[in-house]
C-alpha cells in the first residue's frame, strides 16, 4: 500500500522524538519549568511540569519578521511538496504543523545541526526573532471568539496545540523549556519510556483529543523505546464552512479523468457564484472562501496533459503571481467531493533535504535542550486528514518529533474540475499555507 494511503487525517499533529545516545538517566534535581497544555487534554494538572513563564500574548515581533517567517515557511512547504509528490496517488499534509514541531526542536539545536535545520526549513531569522515570530503568527491565525446561536456549531474552527513529553527523571534546561512555554504554549508531560506502550497511548490520546479524533495512532507501535527521552508534538484541527456552500441536491455522479486517461465516476458538486478566478497560461485557479475568517481554499487545475509541468512549477513566486492576478468572476463551478488520509515518516526526506546531522547520534547537537550533546532525532512522524464536501472542509494534522538518547464580475466562465488538481488551504491575510495537497483520484 502506498505511503500516502496508510491513513487519512484532517488535522496534522507534529511529533518529535528525541533519543539519548546512552541509556543512562540523569537525575532531575528540580522540576523543569514549562507551561501546561490545555486542560482539554484530559490529563491531571500534577502530570504537567509548570513554567514560571506564561504564554507571551504580545510577542516582540514586527511585520517584517512575520513576513520573513511566512515566506520561509511557504518555501519549505513547496520544497517538501516536490519531495512528497514523487510518490504516486493522492497527497495531503500540513507543512505548518511540520514547521511548528521542528521549530520547537530547533530551539535546542546548536552548531552544524542548527545551521542545517535553518537552511532546510528556511528559518531565515535568528533564534531570538524566530520563536516570537512563530508566536505572533499563531496568535494572528486564531479565530476571534464568537458565540454561535444556540444549538449551532461555530462555522470556522482552528485549534493549534503543542506539547512536550519528557522522560521522568531526565534533566532538561529550564531556559529551553521556558522558551517553548513562552512562545508555543507547550507544557511538558512526564512519561516513562521504559514502558513505551503506555507512553505511546498517552501521546496518541492527546493528539486525538486535540484533532477531534481525526488523527488516531499518530505514533505507531515500536517507534518509542526505553532510549526515548523527548517527544515534541504539534496538532492542528481546522473546520471551515464555505461562504457559498454547494447545493447537496445538485450533486451528481459524473466522470473524472485520471492521469493515465482512464475515467472513473465520482460525486460532482455544483456552484454558481462570483469567485476569485484566474486563467493562466496552462492552468486555471479558483479560490473558495471560508466563513468568518481570512482562510480560503486555492484550487489549481492544470490543463489537460499539463499536470506534471504545472506541479513542478509550483513555487512561492507563482503563488504570489496568482494572488495578485485573479479577479472576481461569475463562475459556474463543478468539482468532486473528496476525502484523503495520509501518513508519513519524514526522517529520511528531511535528511535528504539538507539536515542529516540531526538524525545522526554521533553528529547531532541538541545541547540547547540538556546542556549536553546526548540527543538526536529518531523519527519525525506526520499524519493528515481532509474531507471536502458541500458544506465546507474539515482537516487535521499532527507532527511528532521523537528524540532518543544517542473587481466587477466578468462574463460567466464554466469550470469543471474533472481531472487531477492541486489545492492549498491558506490564510489570505498572512499568506500562510496551512495545508497542501493534490487529488489525482477523488474516489
Amino acid at each position: 500500500m502506498s505511503l500516502w494511503r496508510k491513513s487519512l487525517i484532517v488535522l496534522l499533529a507534529g511529533l518529535l522524538t528525541l533519543t539519548a545516545c546512552s541509556p543512562a538517566l540523569t537525575p532531575l534535581p528540580t522540576e523543569p519549568t514549562v507551561n501546561p497544555t490545555p486542560k482539554e487534554s484530559g490529563m491531571d494538572e500534577d502530570e504537567v511540569l509548570i513554567s514560571s513563564r506564561p504564554r507571551n500574548t504580545a510577542p516582540p515581533s514586527g511585520e517584517i519578521a512575520l513576513r520573513e517567517l511566512v515566506n520561509g515557511n511557504n518555501a519549505f512547504a513547496l520544497d517538501l511538496y516536490q519531495r512528497l509528490a514523487q510518490e504516486p496517488g493522492n497527497l495531503f499534509y500540513s507543512p505548518y504543523s511540520i514547521s511548528l514541531a521542528l521549530a520547537m526542536t530547533y530551539a535546542g539545536a546548536r552548531g552544524d545541526t542548527e545551521r542545517q535545520i535553518a537552511q532546510t526549513l528556511h528559518f531565515n531569522l535568528p533564534q531570538e526573532q524566530l520563536h516570537p515570530a512563530f508566536n505572533m503568527l499563531d496568535l494572528n491565525l486564531r479565530p476571534l471568539e464568537q458565540k454561535p446561536a444556540s444549538g449551532e456549531e461555530q462555522p470556522f474552527q482552528l485549534n493549534i496545540a503543542n506539547s512536550l513529553w519528557g522522560q521522568a527523571g531526565f534533566d532538561f534546561l529550564p531556559e529551553f523549556l521556558d522558551l517553548l512555554a513562552e512562545n508555543y504554549g507547550a507544557g511538558m508531560y512526564r512519561v516513562d519510556y521504559n514502558d513505551p506502550e503506555s507512553a505511546r497511548q498517552r501521546i496518541n490520546r492527546w493528539v486525538e483529543e486535540q484533532t477531534r479524533e481525526k488523527i488516531k495512532d499518530l505514533i505507531a507501535e515500536g517507534v518509542l523505546n526505553p532510549l526515548t527521552r523527548l517527544v515534541l508534538v504539534n496538532a492542528i484541527y481546522f473546520k471551515g464552512a464555505w461562504v457559498y456552500p454547494f447545493d447537496e441536491g445538485a450533486t451528481r455522479e459524473a466522470a473524472f479523468t485520471l492521469l493515465d486517461g482512464s475515467q472513473v465516476t465520482v460525486p460532482m458538486m455544483s456552484l454558481a457564484k462570483n469567485l476569485l478566478y484566474l486563467r493562466g497560461p496552462n492552468y486555471q485557479v479558483v479560490r473558495l472562501p471560508y466563513q468568518d475568517s481570512a482562510m480560503g481554499m486555492l484550487v489549481i487545475i492544470p490543463d489537460e496533459g499539463q499536470f506534471e509541468e504545472v506541479e513542478k512549477a509550483i513555487s512561492p513566486q507563482l503563488l504570489e503571481e496568482i494572488r495578485t492576478s485573479y479577479s472576481l468572476t461569475a463562475l459556474r463551478l463543478s468539482m468532486p467531493r473528496f476525502k484523503v488520509e495520509s501518513s508519513f515518516n519524514l526522517s529520511q526526506t528531511l535528511a535528504e533535504m539538507g539536515m542529516p546531522a540531526a538524525f545522526e547520534a554521533e553528529l547531532a547537537d541538541f545541547s540547547g535542550m540538556t546542556g549536553r550533546k546526548d540527543l538526536f532525532i529518531a523519527d519525525v512522524v506526520h499524519k493528515a486528514y481532509v474531507d471536502v464536501n458541500e458544506k465546507g472542509t474539515e482537516a487535521a494534522a499532527a507532527t511528532a518529533v521523537v528524540m532518543e538518547l544517542s473587481a466587477m464580475p466578468m462574463e460567466e466562465v464554466e469550470l469543471t474540475i474533472d481531472r487531477p488538481f492541486l489545492f492549498l488551504i491558506e490564510d489570505q491575510q498572512s499568506g500562510t499555507i496551512l495545508f497542501a495537497g493534490r487529488i489525482v483520484d477523488p474516489r
